[in-house]
């Protein structure tokens, strides 16, 4: 909206002093011409915002102005500033929302206590994305144009029609009642329920999505964090496997990245983890603990044991000699 967009503007100016044209597009997500014209707007209400020419010039505001926001402590601000120091732009499409707020959280602040909140959430790190071994994790991308139109719909209570890629299936239309967006592990589901039945979306499949006008056939509150612990425990409760594994403490980060979930661990007498590890079949378990060589083993069941011996001892007859 545009008067989010001249709130926004003002307190770059108020926090960043002179600008030009193209640093606040950049910052806004606009065009320089948009610019322009809402700096014309703000003169014309009484903004004191001027004018500067010249290669250093561009955009400031008289010293001493100030926007009247609502104002924070210290703490809830850091709080606020920490919460939006890792990847929070790419949960549900919300990026340049949360650059906003996070202007708008340092302009509530007294100004003595501006610099040295926004110098101490520069002390943490949520989230980087990289871990101590280098791994850098899998994005999962959803079109900003799809994720609006899930996010209207979720918000609005109206019934939503996505372009759905199923696992080894062709992508295929289907409407459903949506009830929530849940973010774990980086990865982003659709929850909703069709013709009734509960169903989980994972975003990055949703290849296009249109909010439609119907009311959503959904209770008028929920308890989500319920709602997500119920459907995870049916998905464990599948056709999927427990494996008891042991496995090197330094790999334990490995492991869980490629199994579906841990139920159980406890510490093993020579220092390494005994863990209960859900995959989704043998072949998966094959494939996972394979991956980890002499850091990992099977403790059961005999059949998963046997494939691993076979695979192994044929790779080592393949480098005899």
């Amino acid at each position: 909206m545009r008067a989010d967009r001249l709130v926004s503007l003002v307190l770059l100016l108020r926090q960043r002093g002179r600008l030009t044209a193209d640093t606040l597009a950049r910052e806004l997500d606009v065009s320089t011409r948009t610019v322009l014209r809402d700096i014309e707007a703000l003169s014309a209400a009484g903004v004191p915002v001027y004018a500067e020419r010249g290669r250093h010039g561009g955009f400031s505001l008289l010293p001493g102005f100030r926007t009247e926001l609502t104002g924070l402590n210290h703490d809830e601000a850091l709080a606020l500033l920490a919460a939006g120091s890792g990847r929070g732009e790419q949960v549900f499409g919300l990026g340049s929302a949360l650059a906003s707020a996070m202007r708008k959280v340092v302009d509530a602040l007294p100004e003595s206590h501006q610099a040295t909140a926004s110098d101490a959430a520069r002390r943490f790190l949520v989230e980087p994305e990289t871990d101590l071994l280098s791994r850098r994790p899998a994005a999962e991308e959803v079109p900003g144009t799809t994720m609006v139109e899930i996010r209207r719909a979720v918000l609005a209570g109206h019934k939503l029609r996505i372009h759905y890629a199923a696992t080894d299936q062709a992508p295929q239309w289907r409407t459903v009642d949506p009830i929530g967006l849940v973010t774990v592990r980086d990865r982003s589901y659709l929850l909703a329920t069709r013709s009734g039945a509960d169903r989980t979306y994972r975003l990055s499949r949703v290849r296009a999505a249109e909010e439609l006008p119907a009311p959503a056939q959904r209770p008028d509150r929920v308890d989500l964090d319920r709602v997500w612990r119920e459907r995870c425990a049916r998905f464990l409760s599948g056709d999927h496997i427990a494996v008891p594994v042991r496995v090197n403490p330094k790999r334990r980060e490995d492991l869980l990245s490629t199994a579906v979930a841990v139920r159980a661990a406890e510490p093993d007498a020579d220092g390494w983890l005994r863990l209960e590890v859900t995959f989704q079949d043998l072949r998966h378990a094959e494939w996972a603990l394979w991956q980890l060589g002499t850091d990992a083993e099977a403790l059961a069941p005999r059949s998963l044991r046997m494939s691993l011996h076979n695979r192994a001892t044929a790779l080592a007859a393949r480098y005899v000699g």
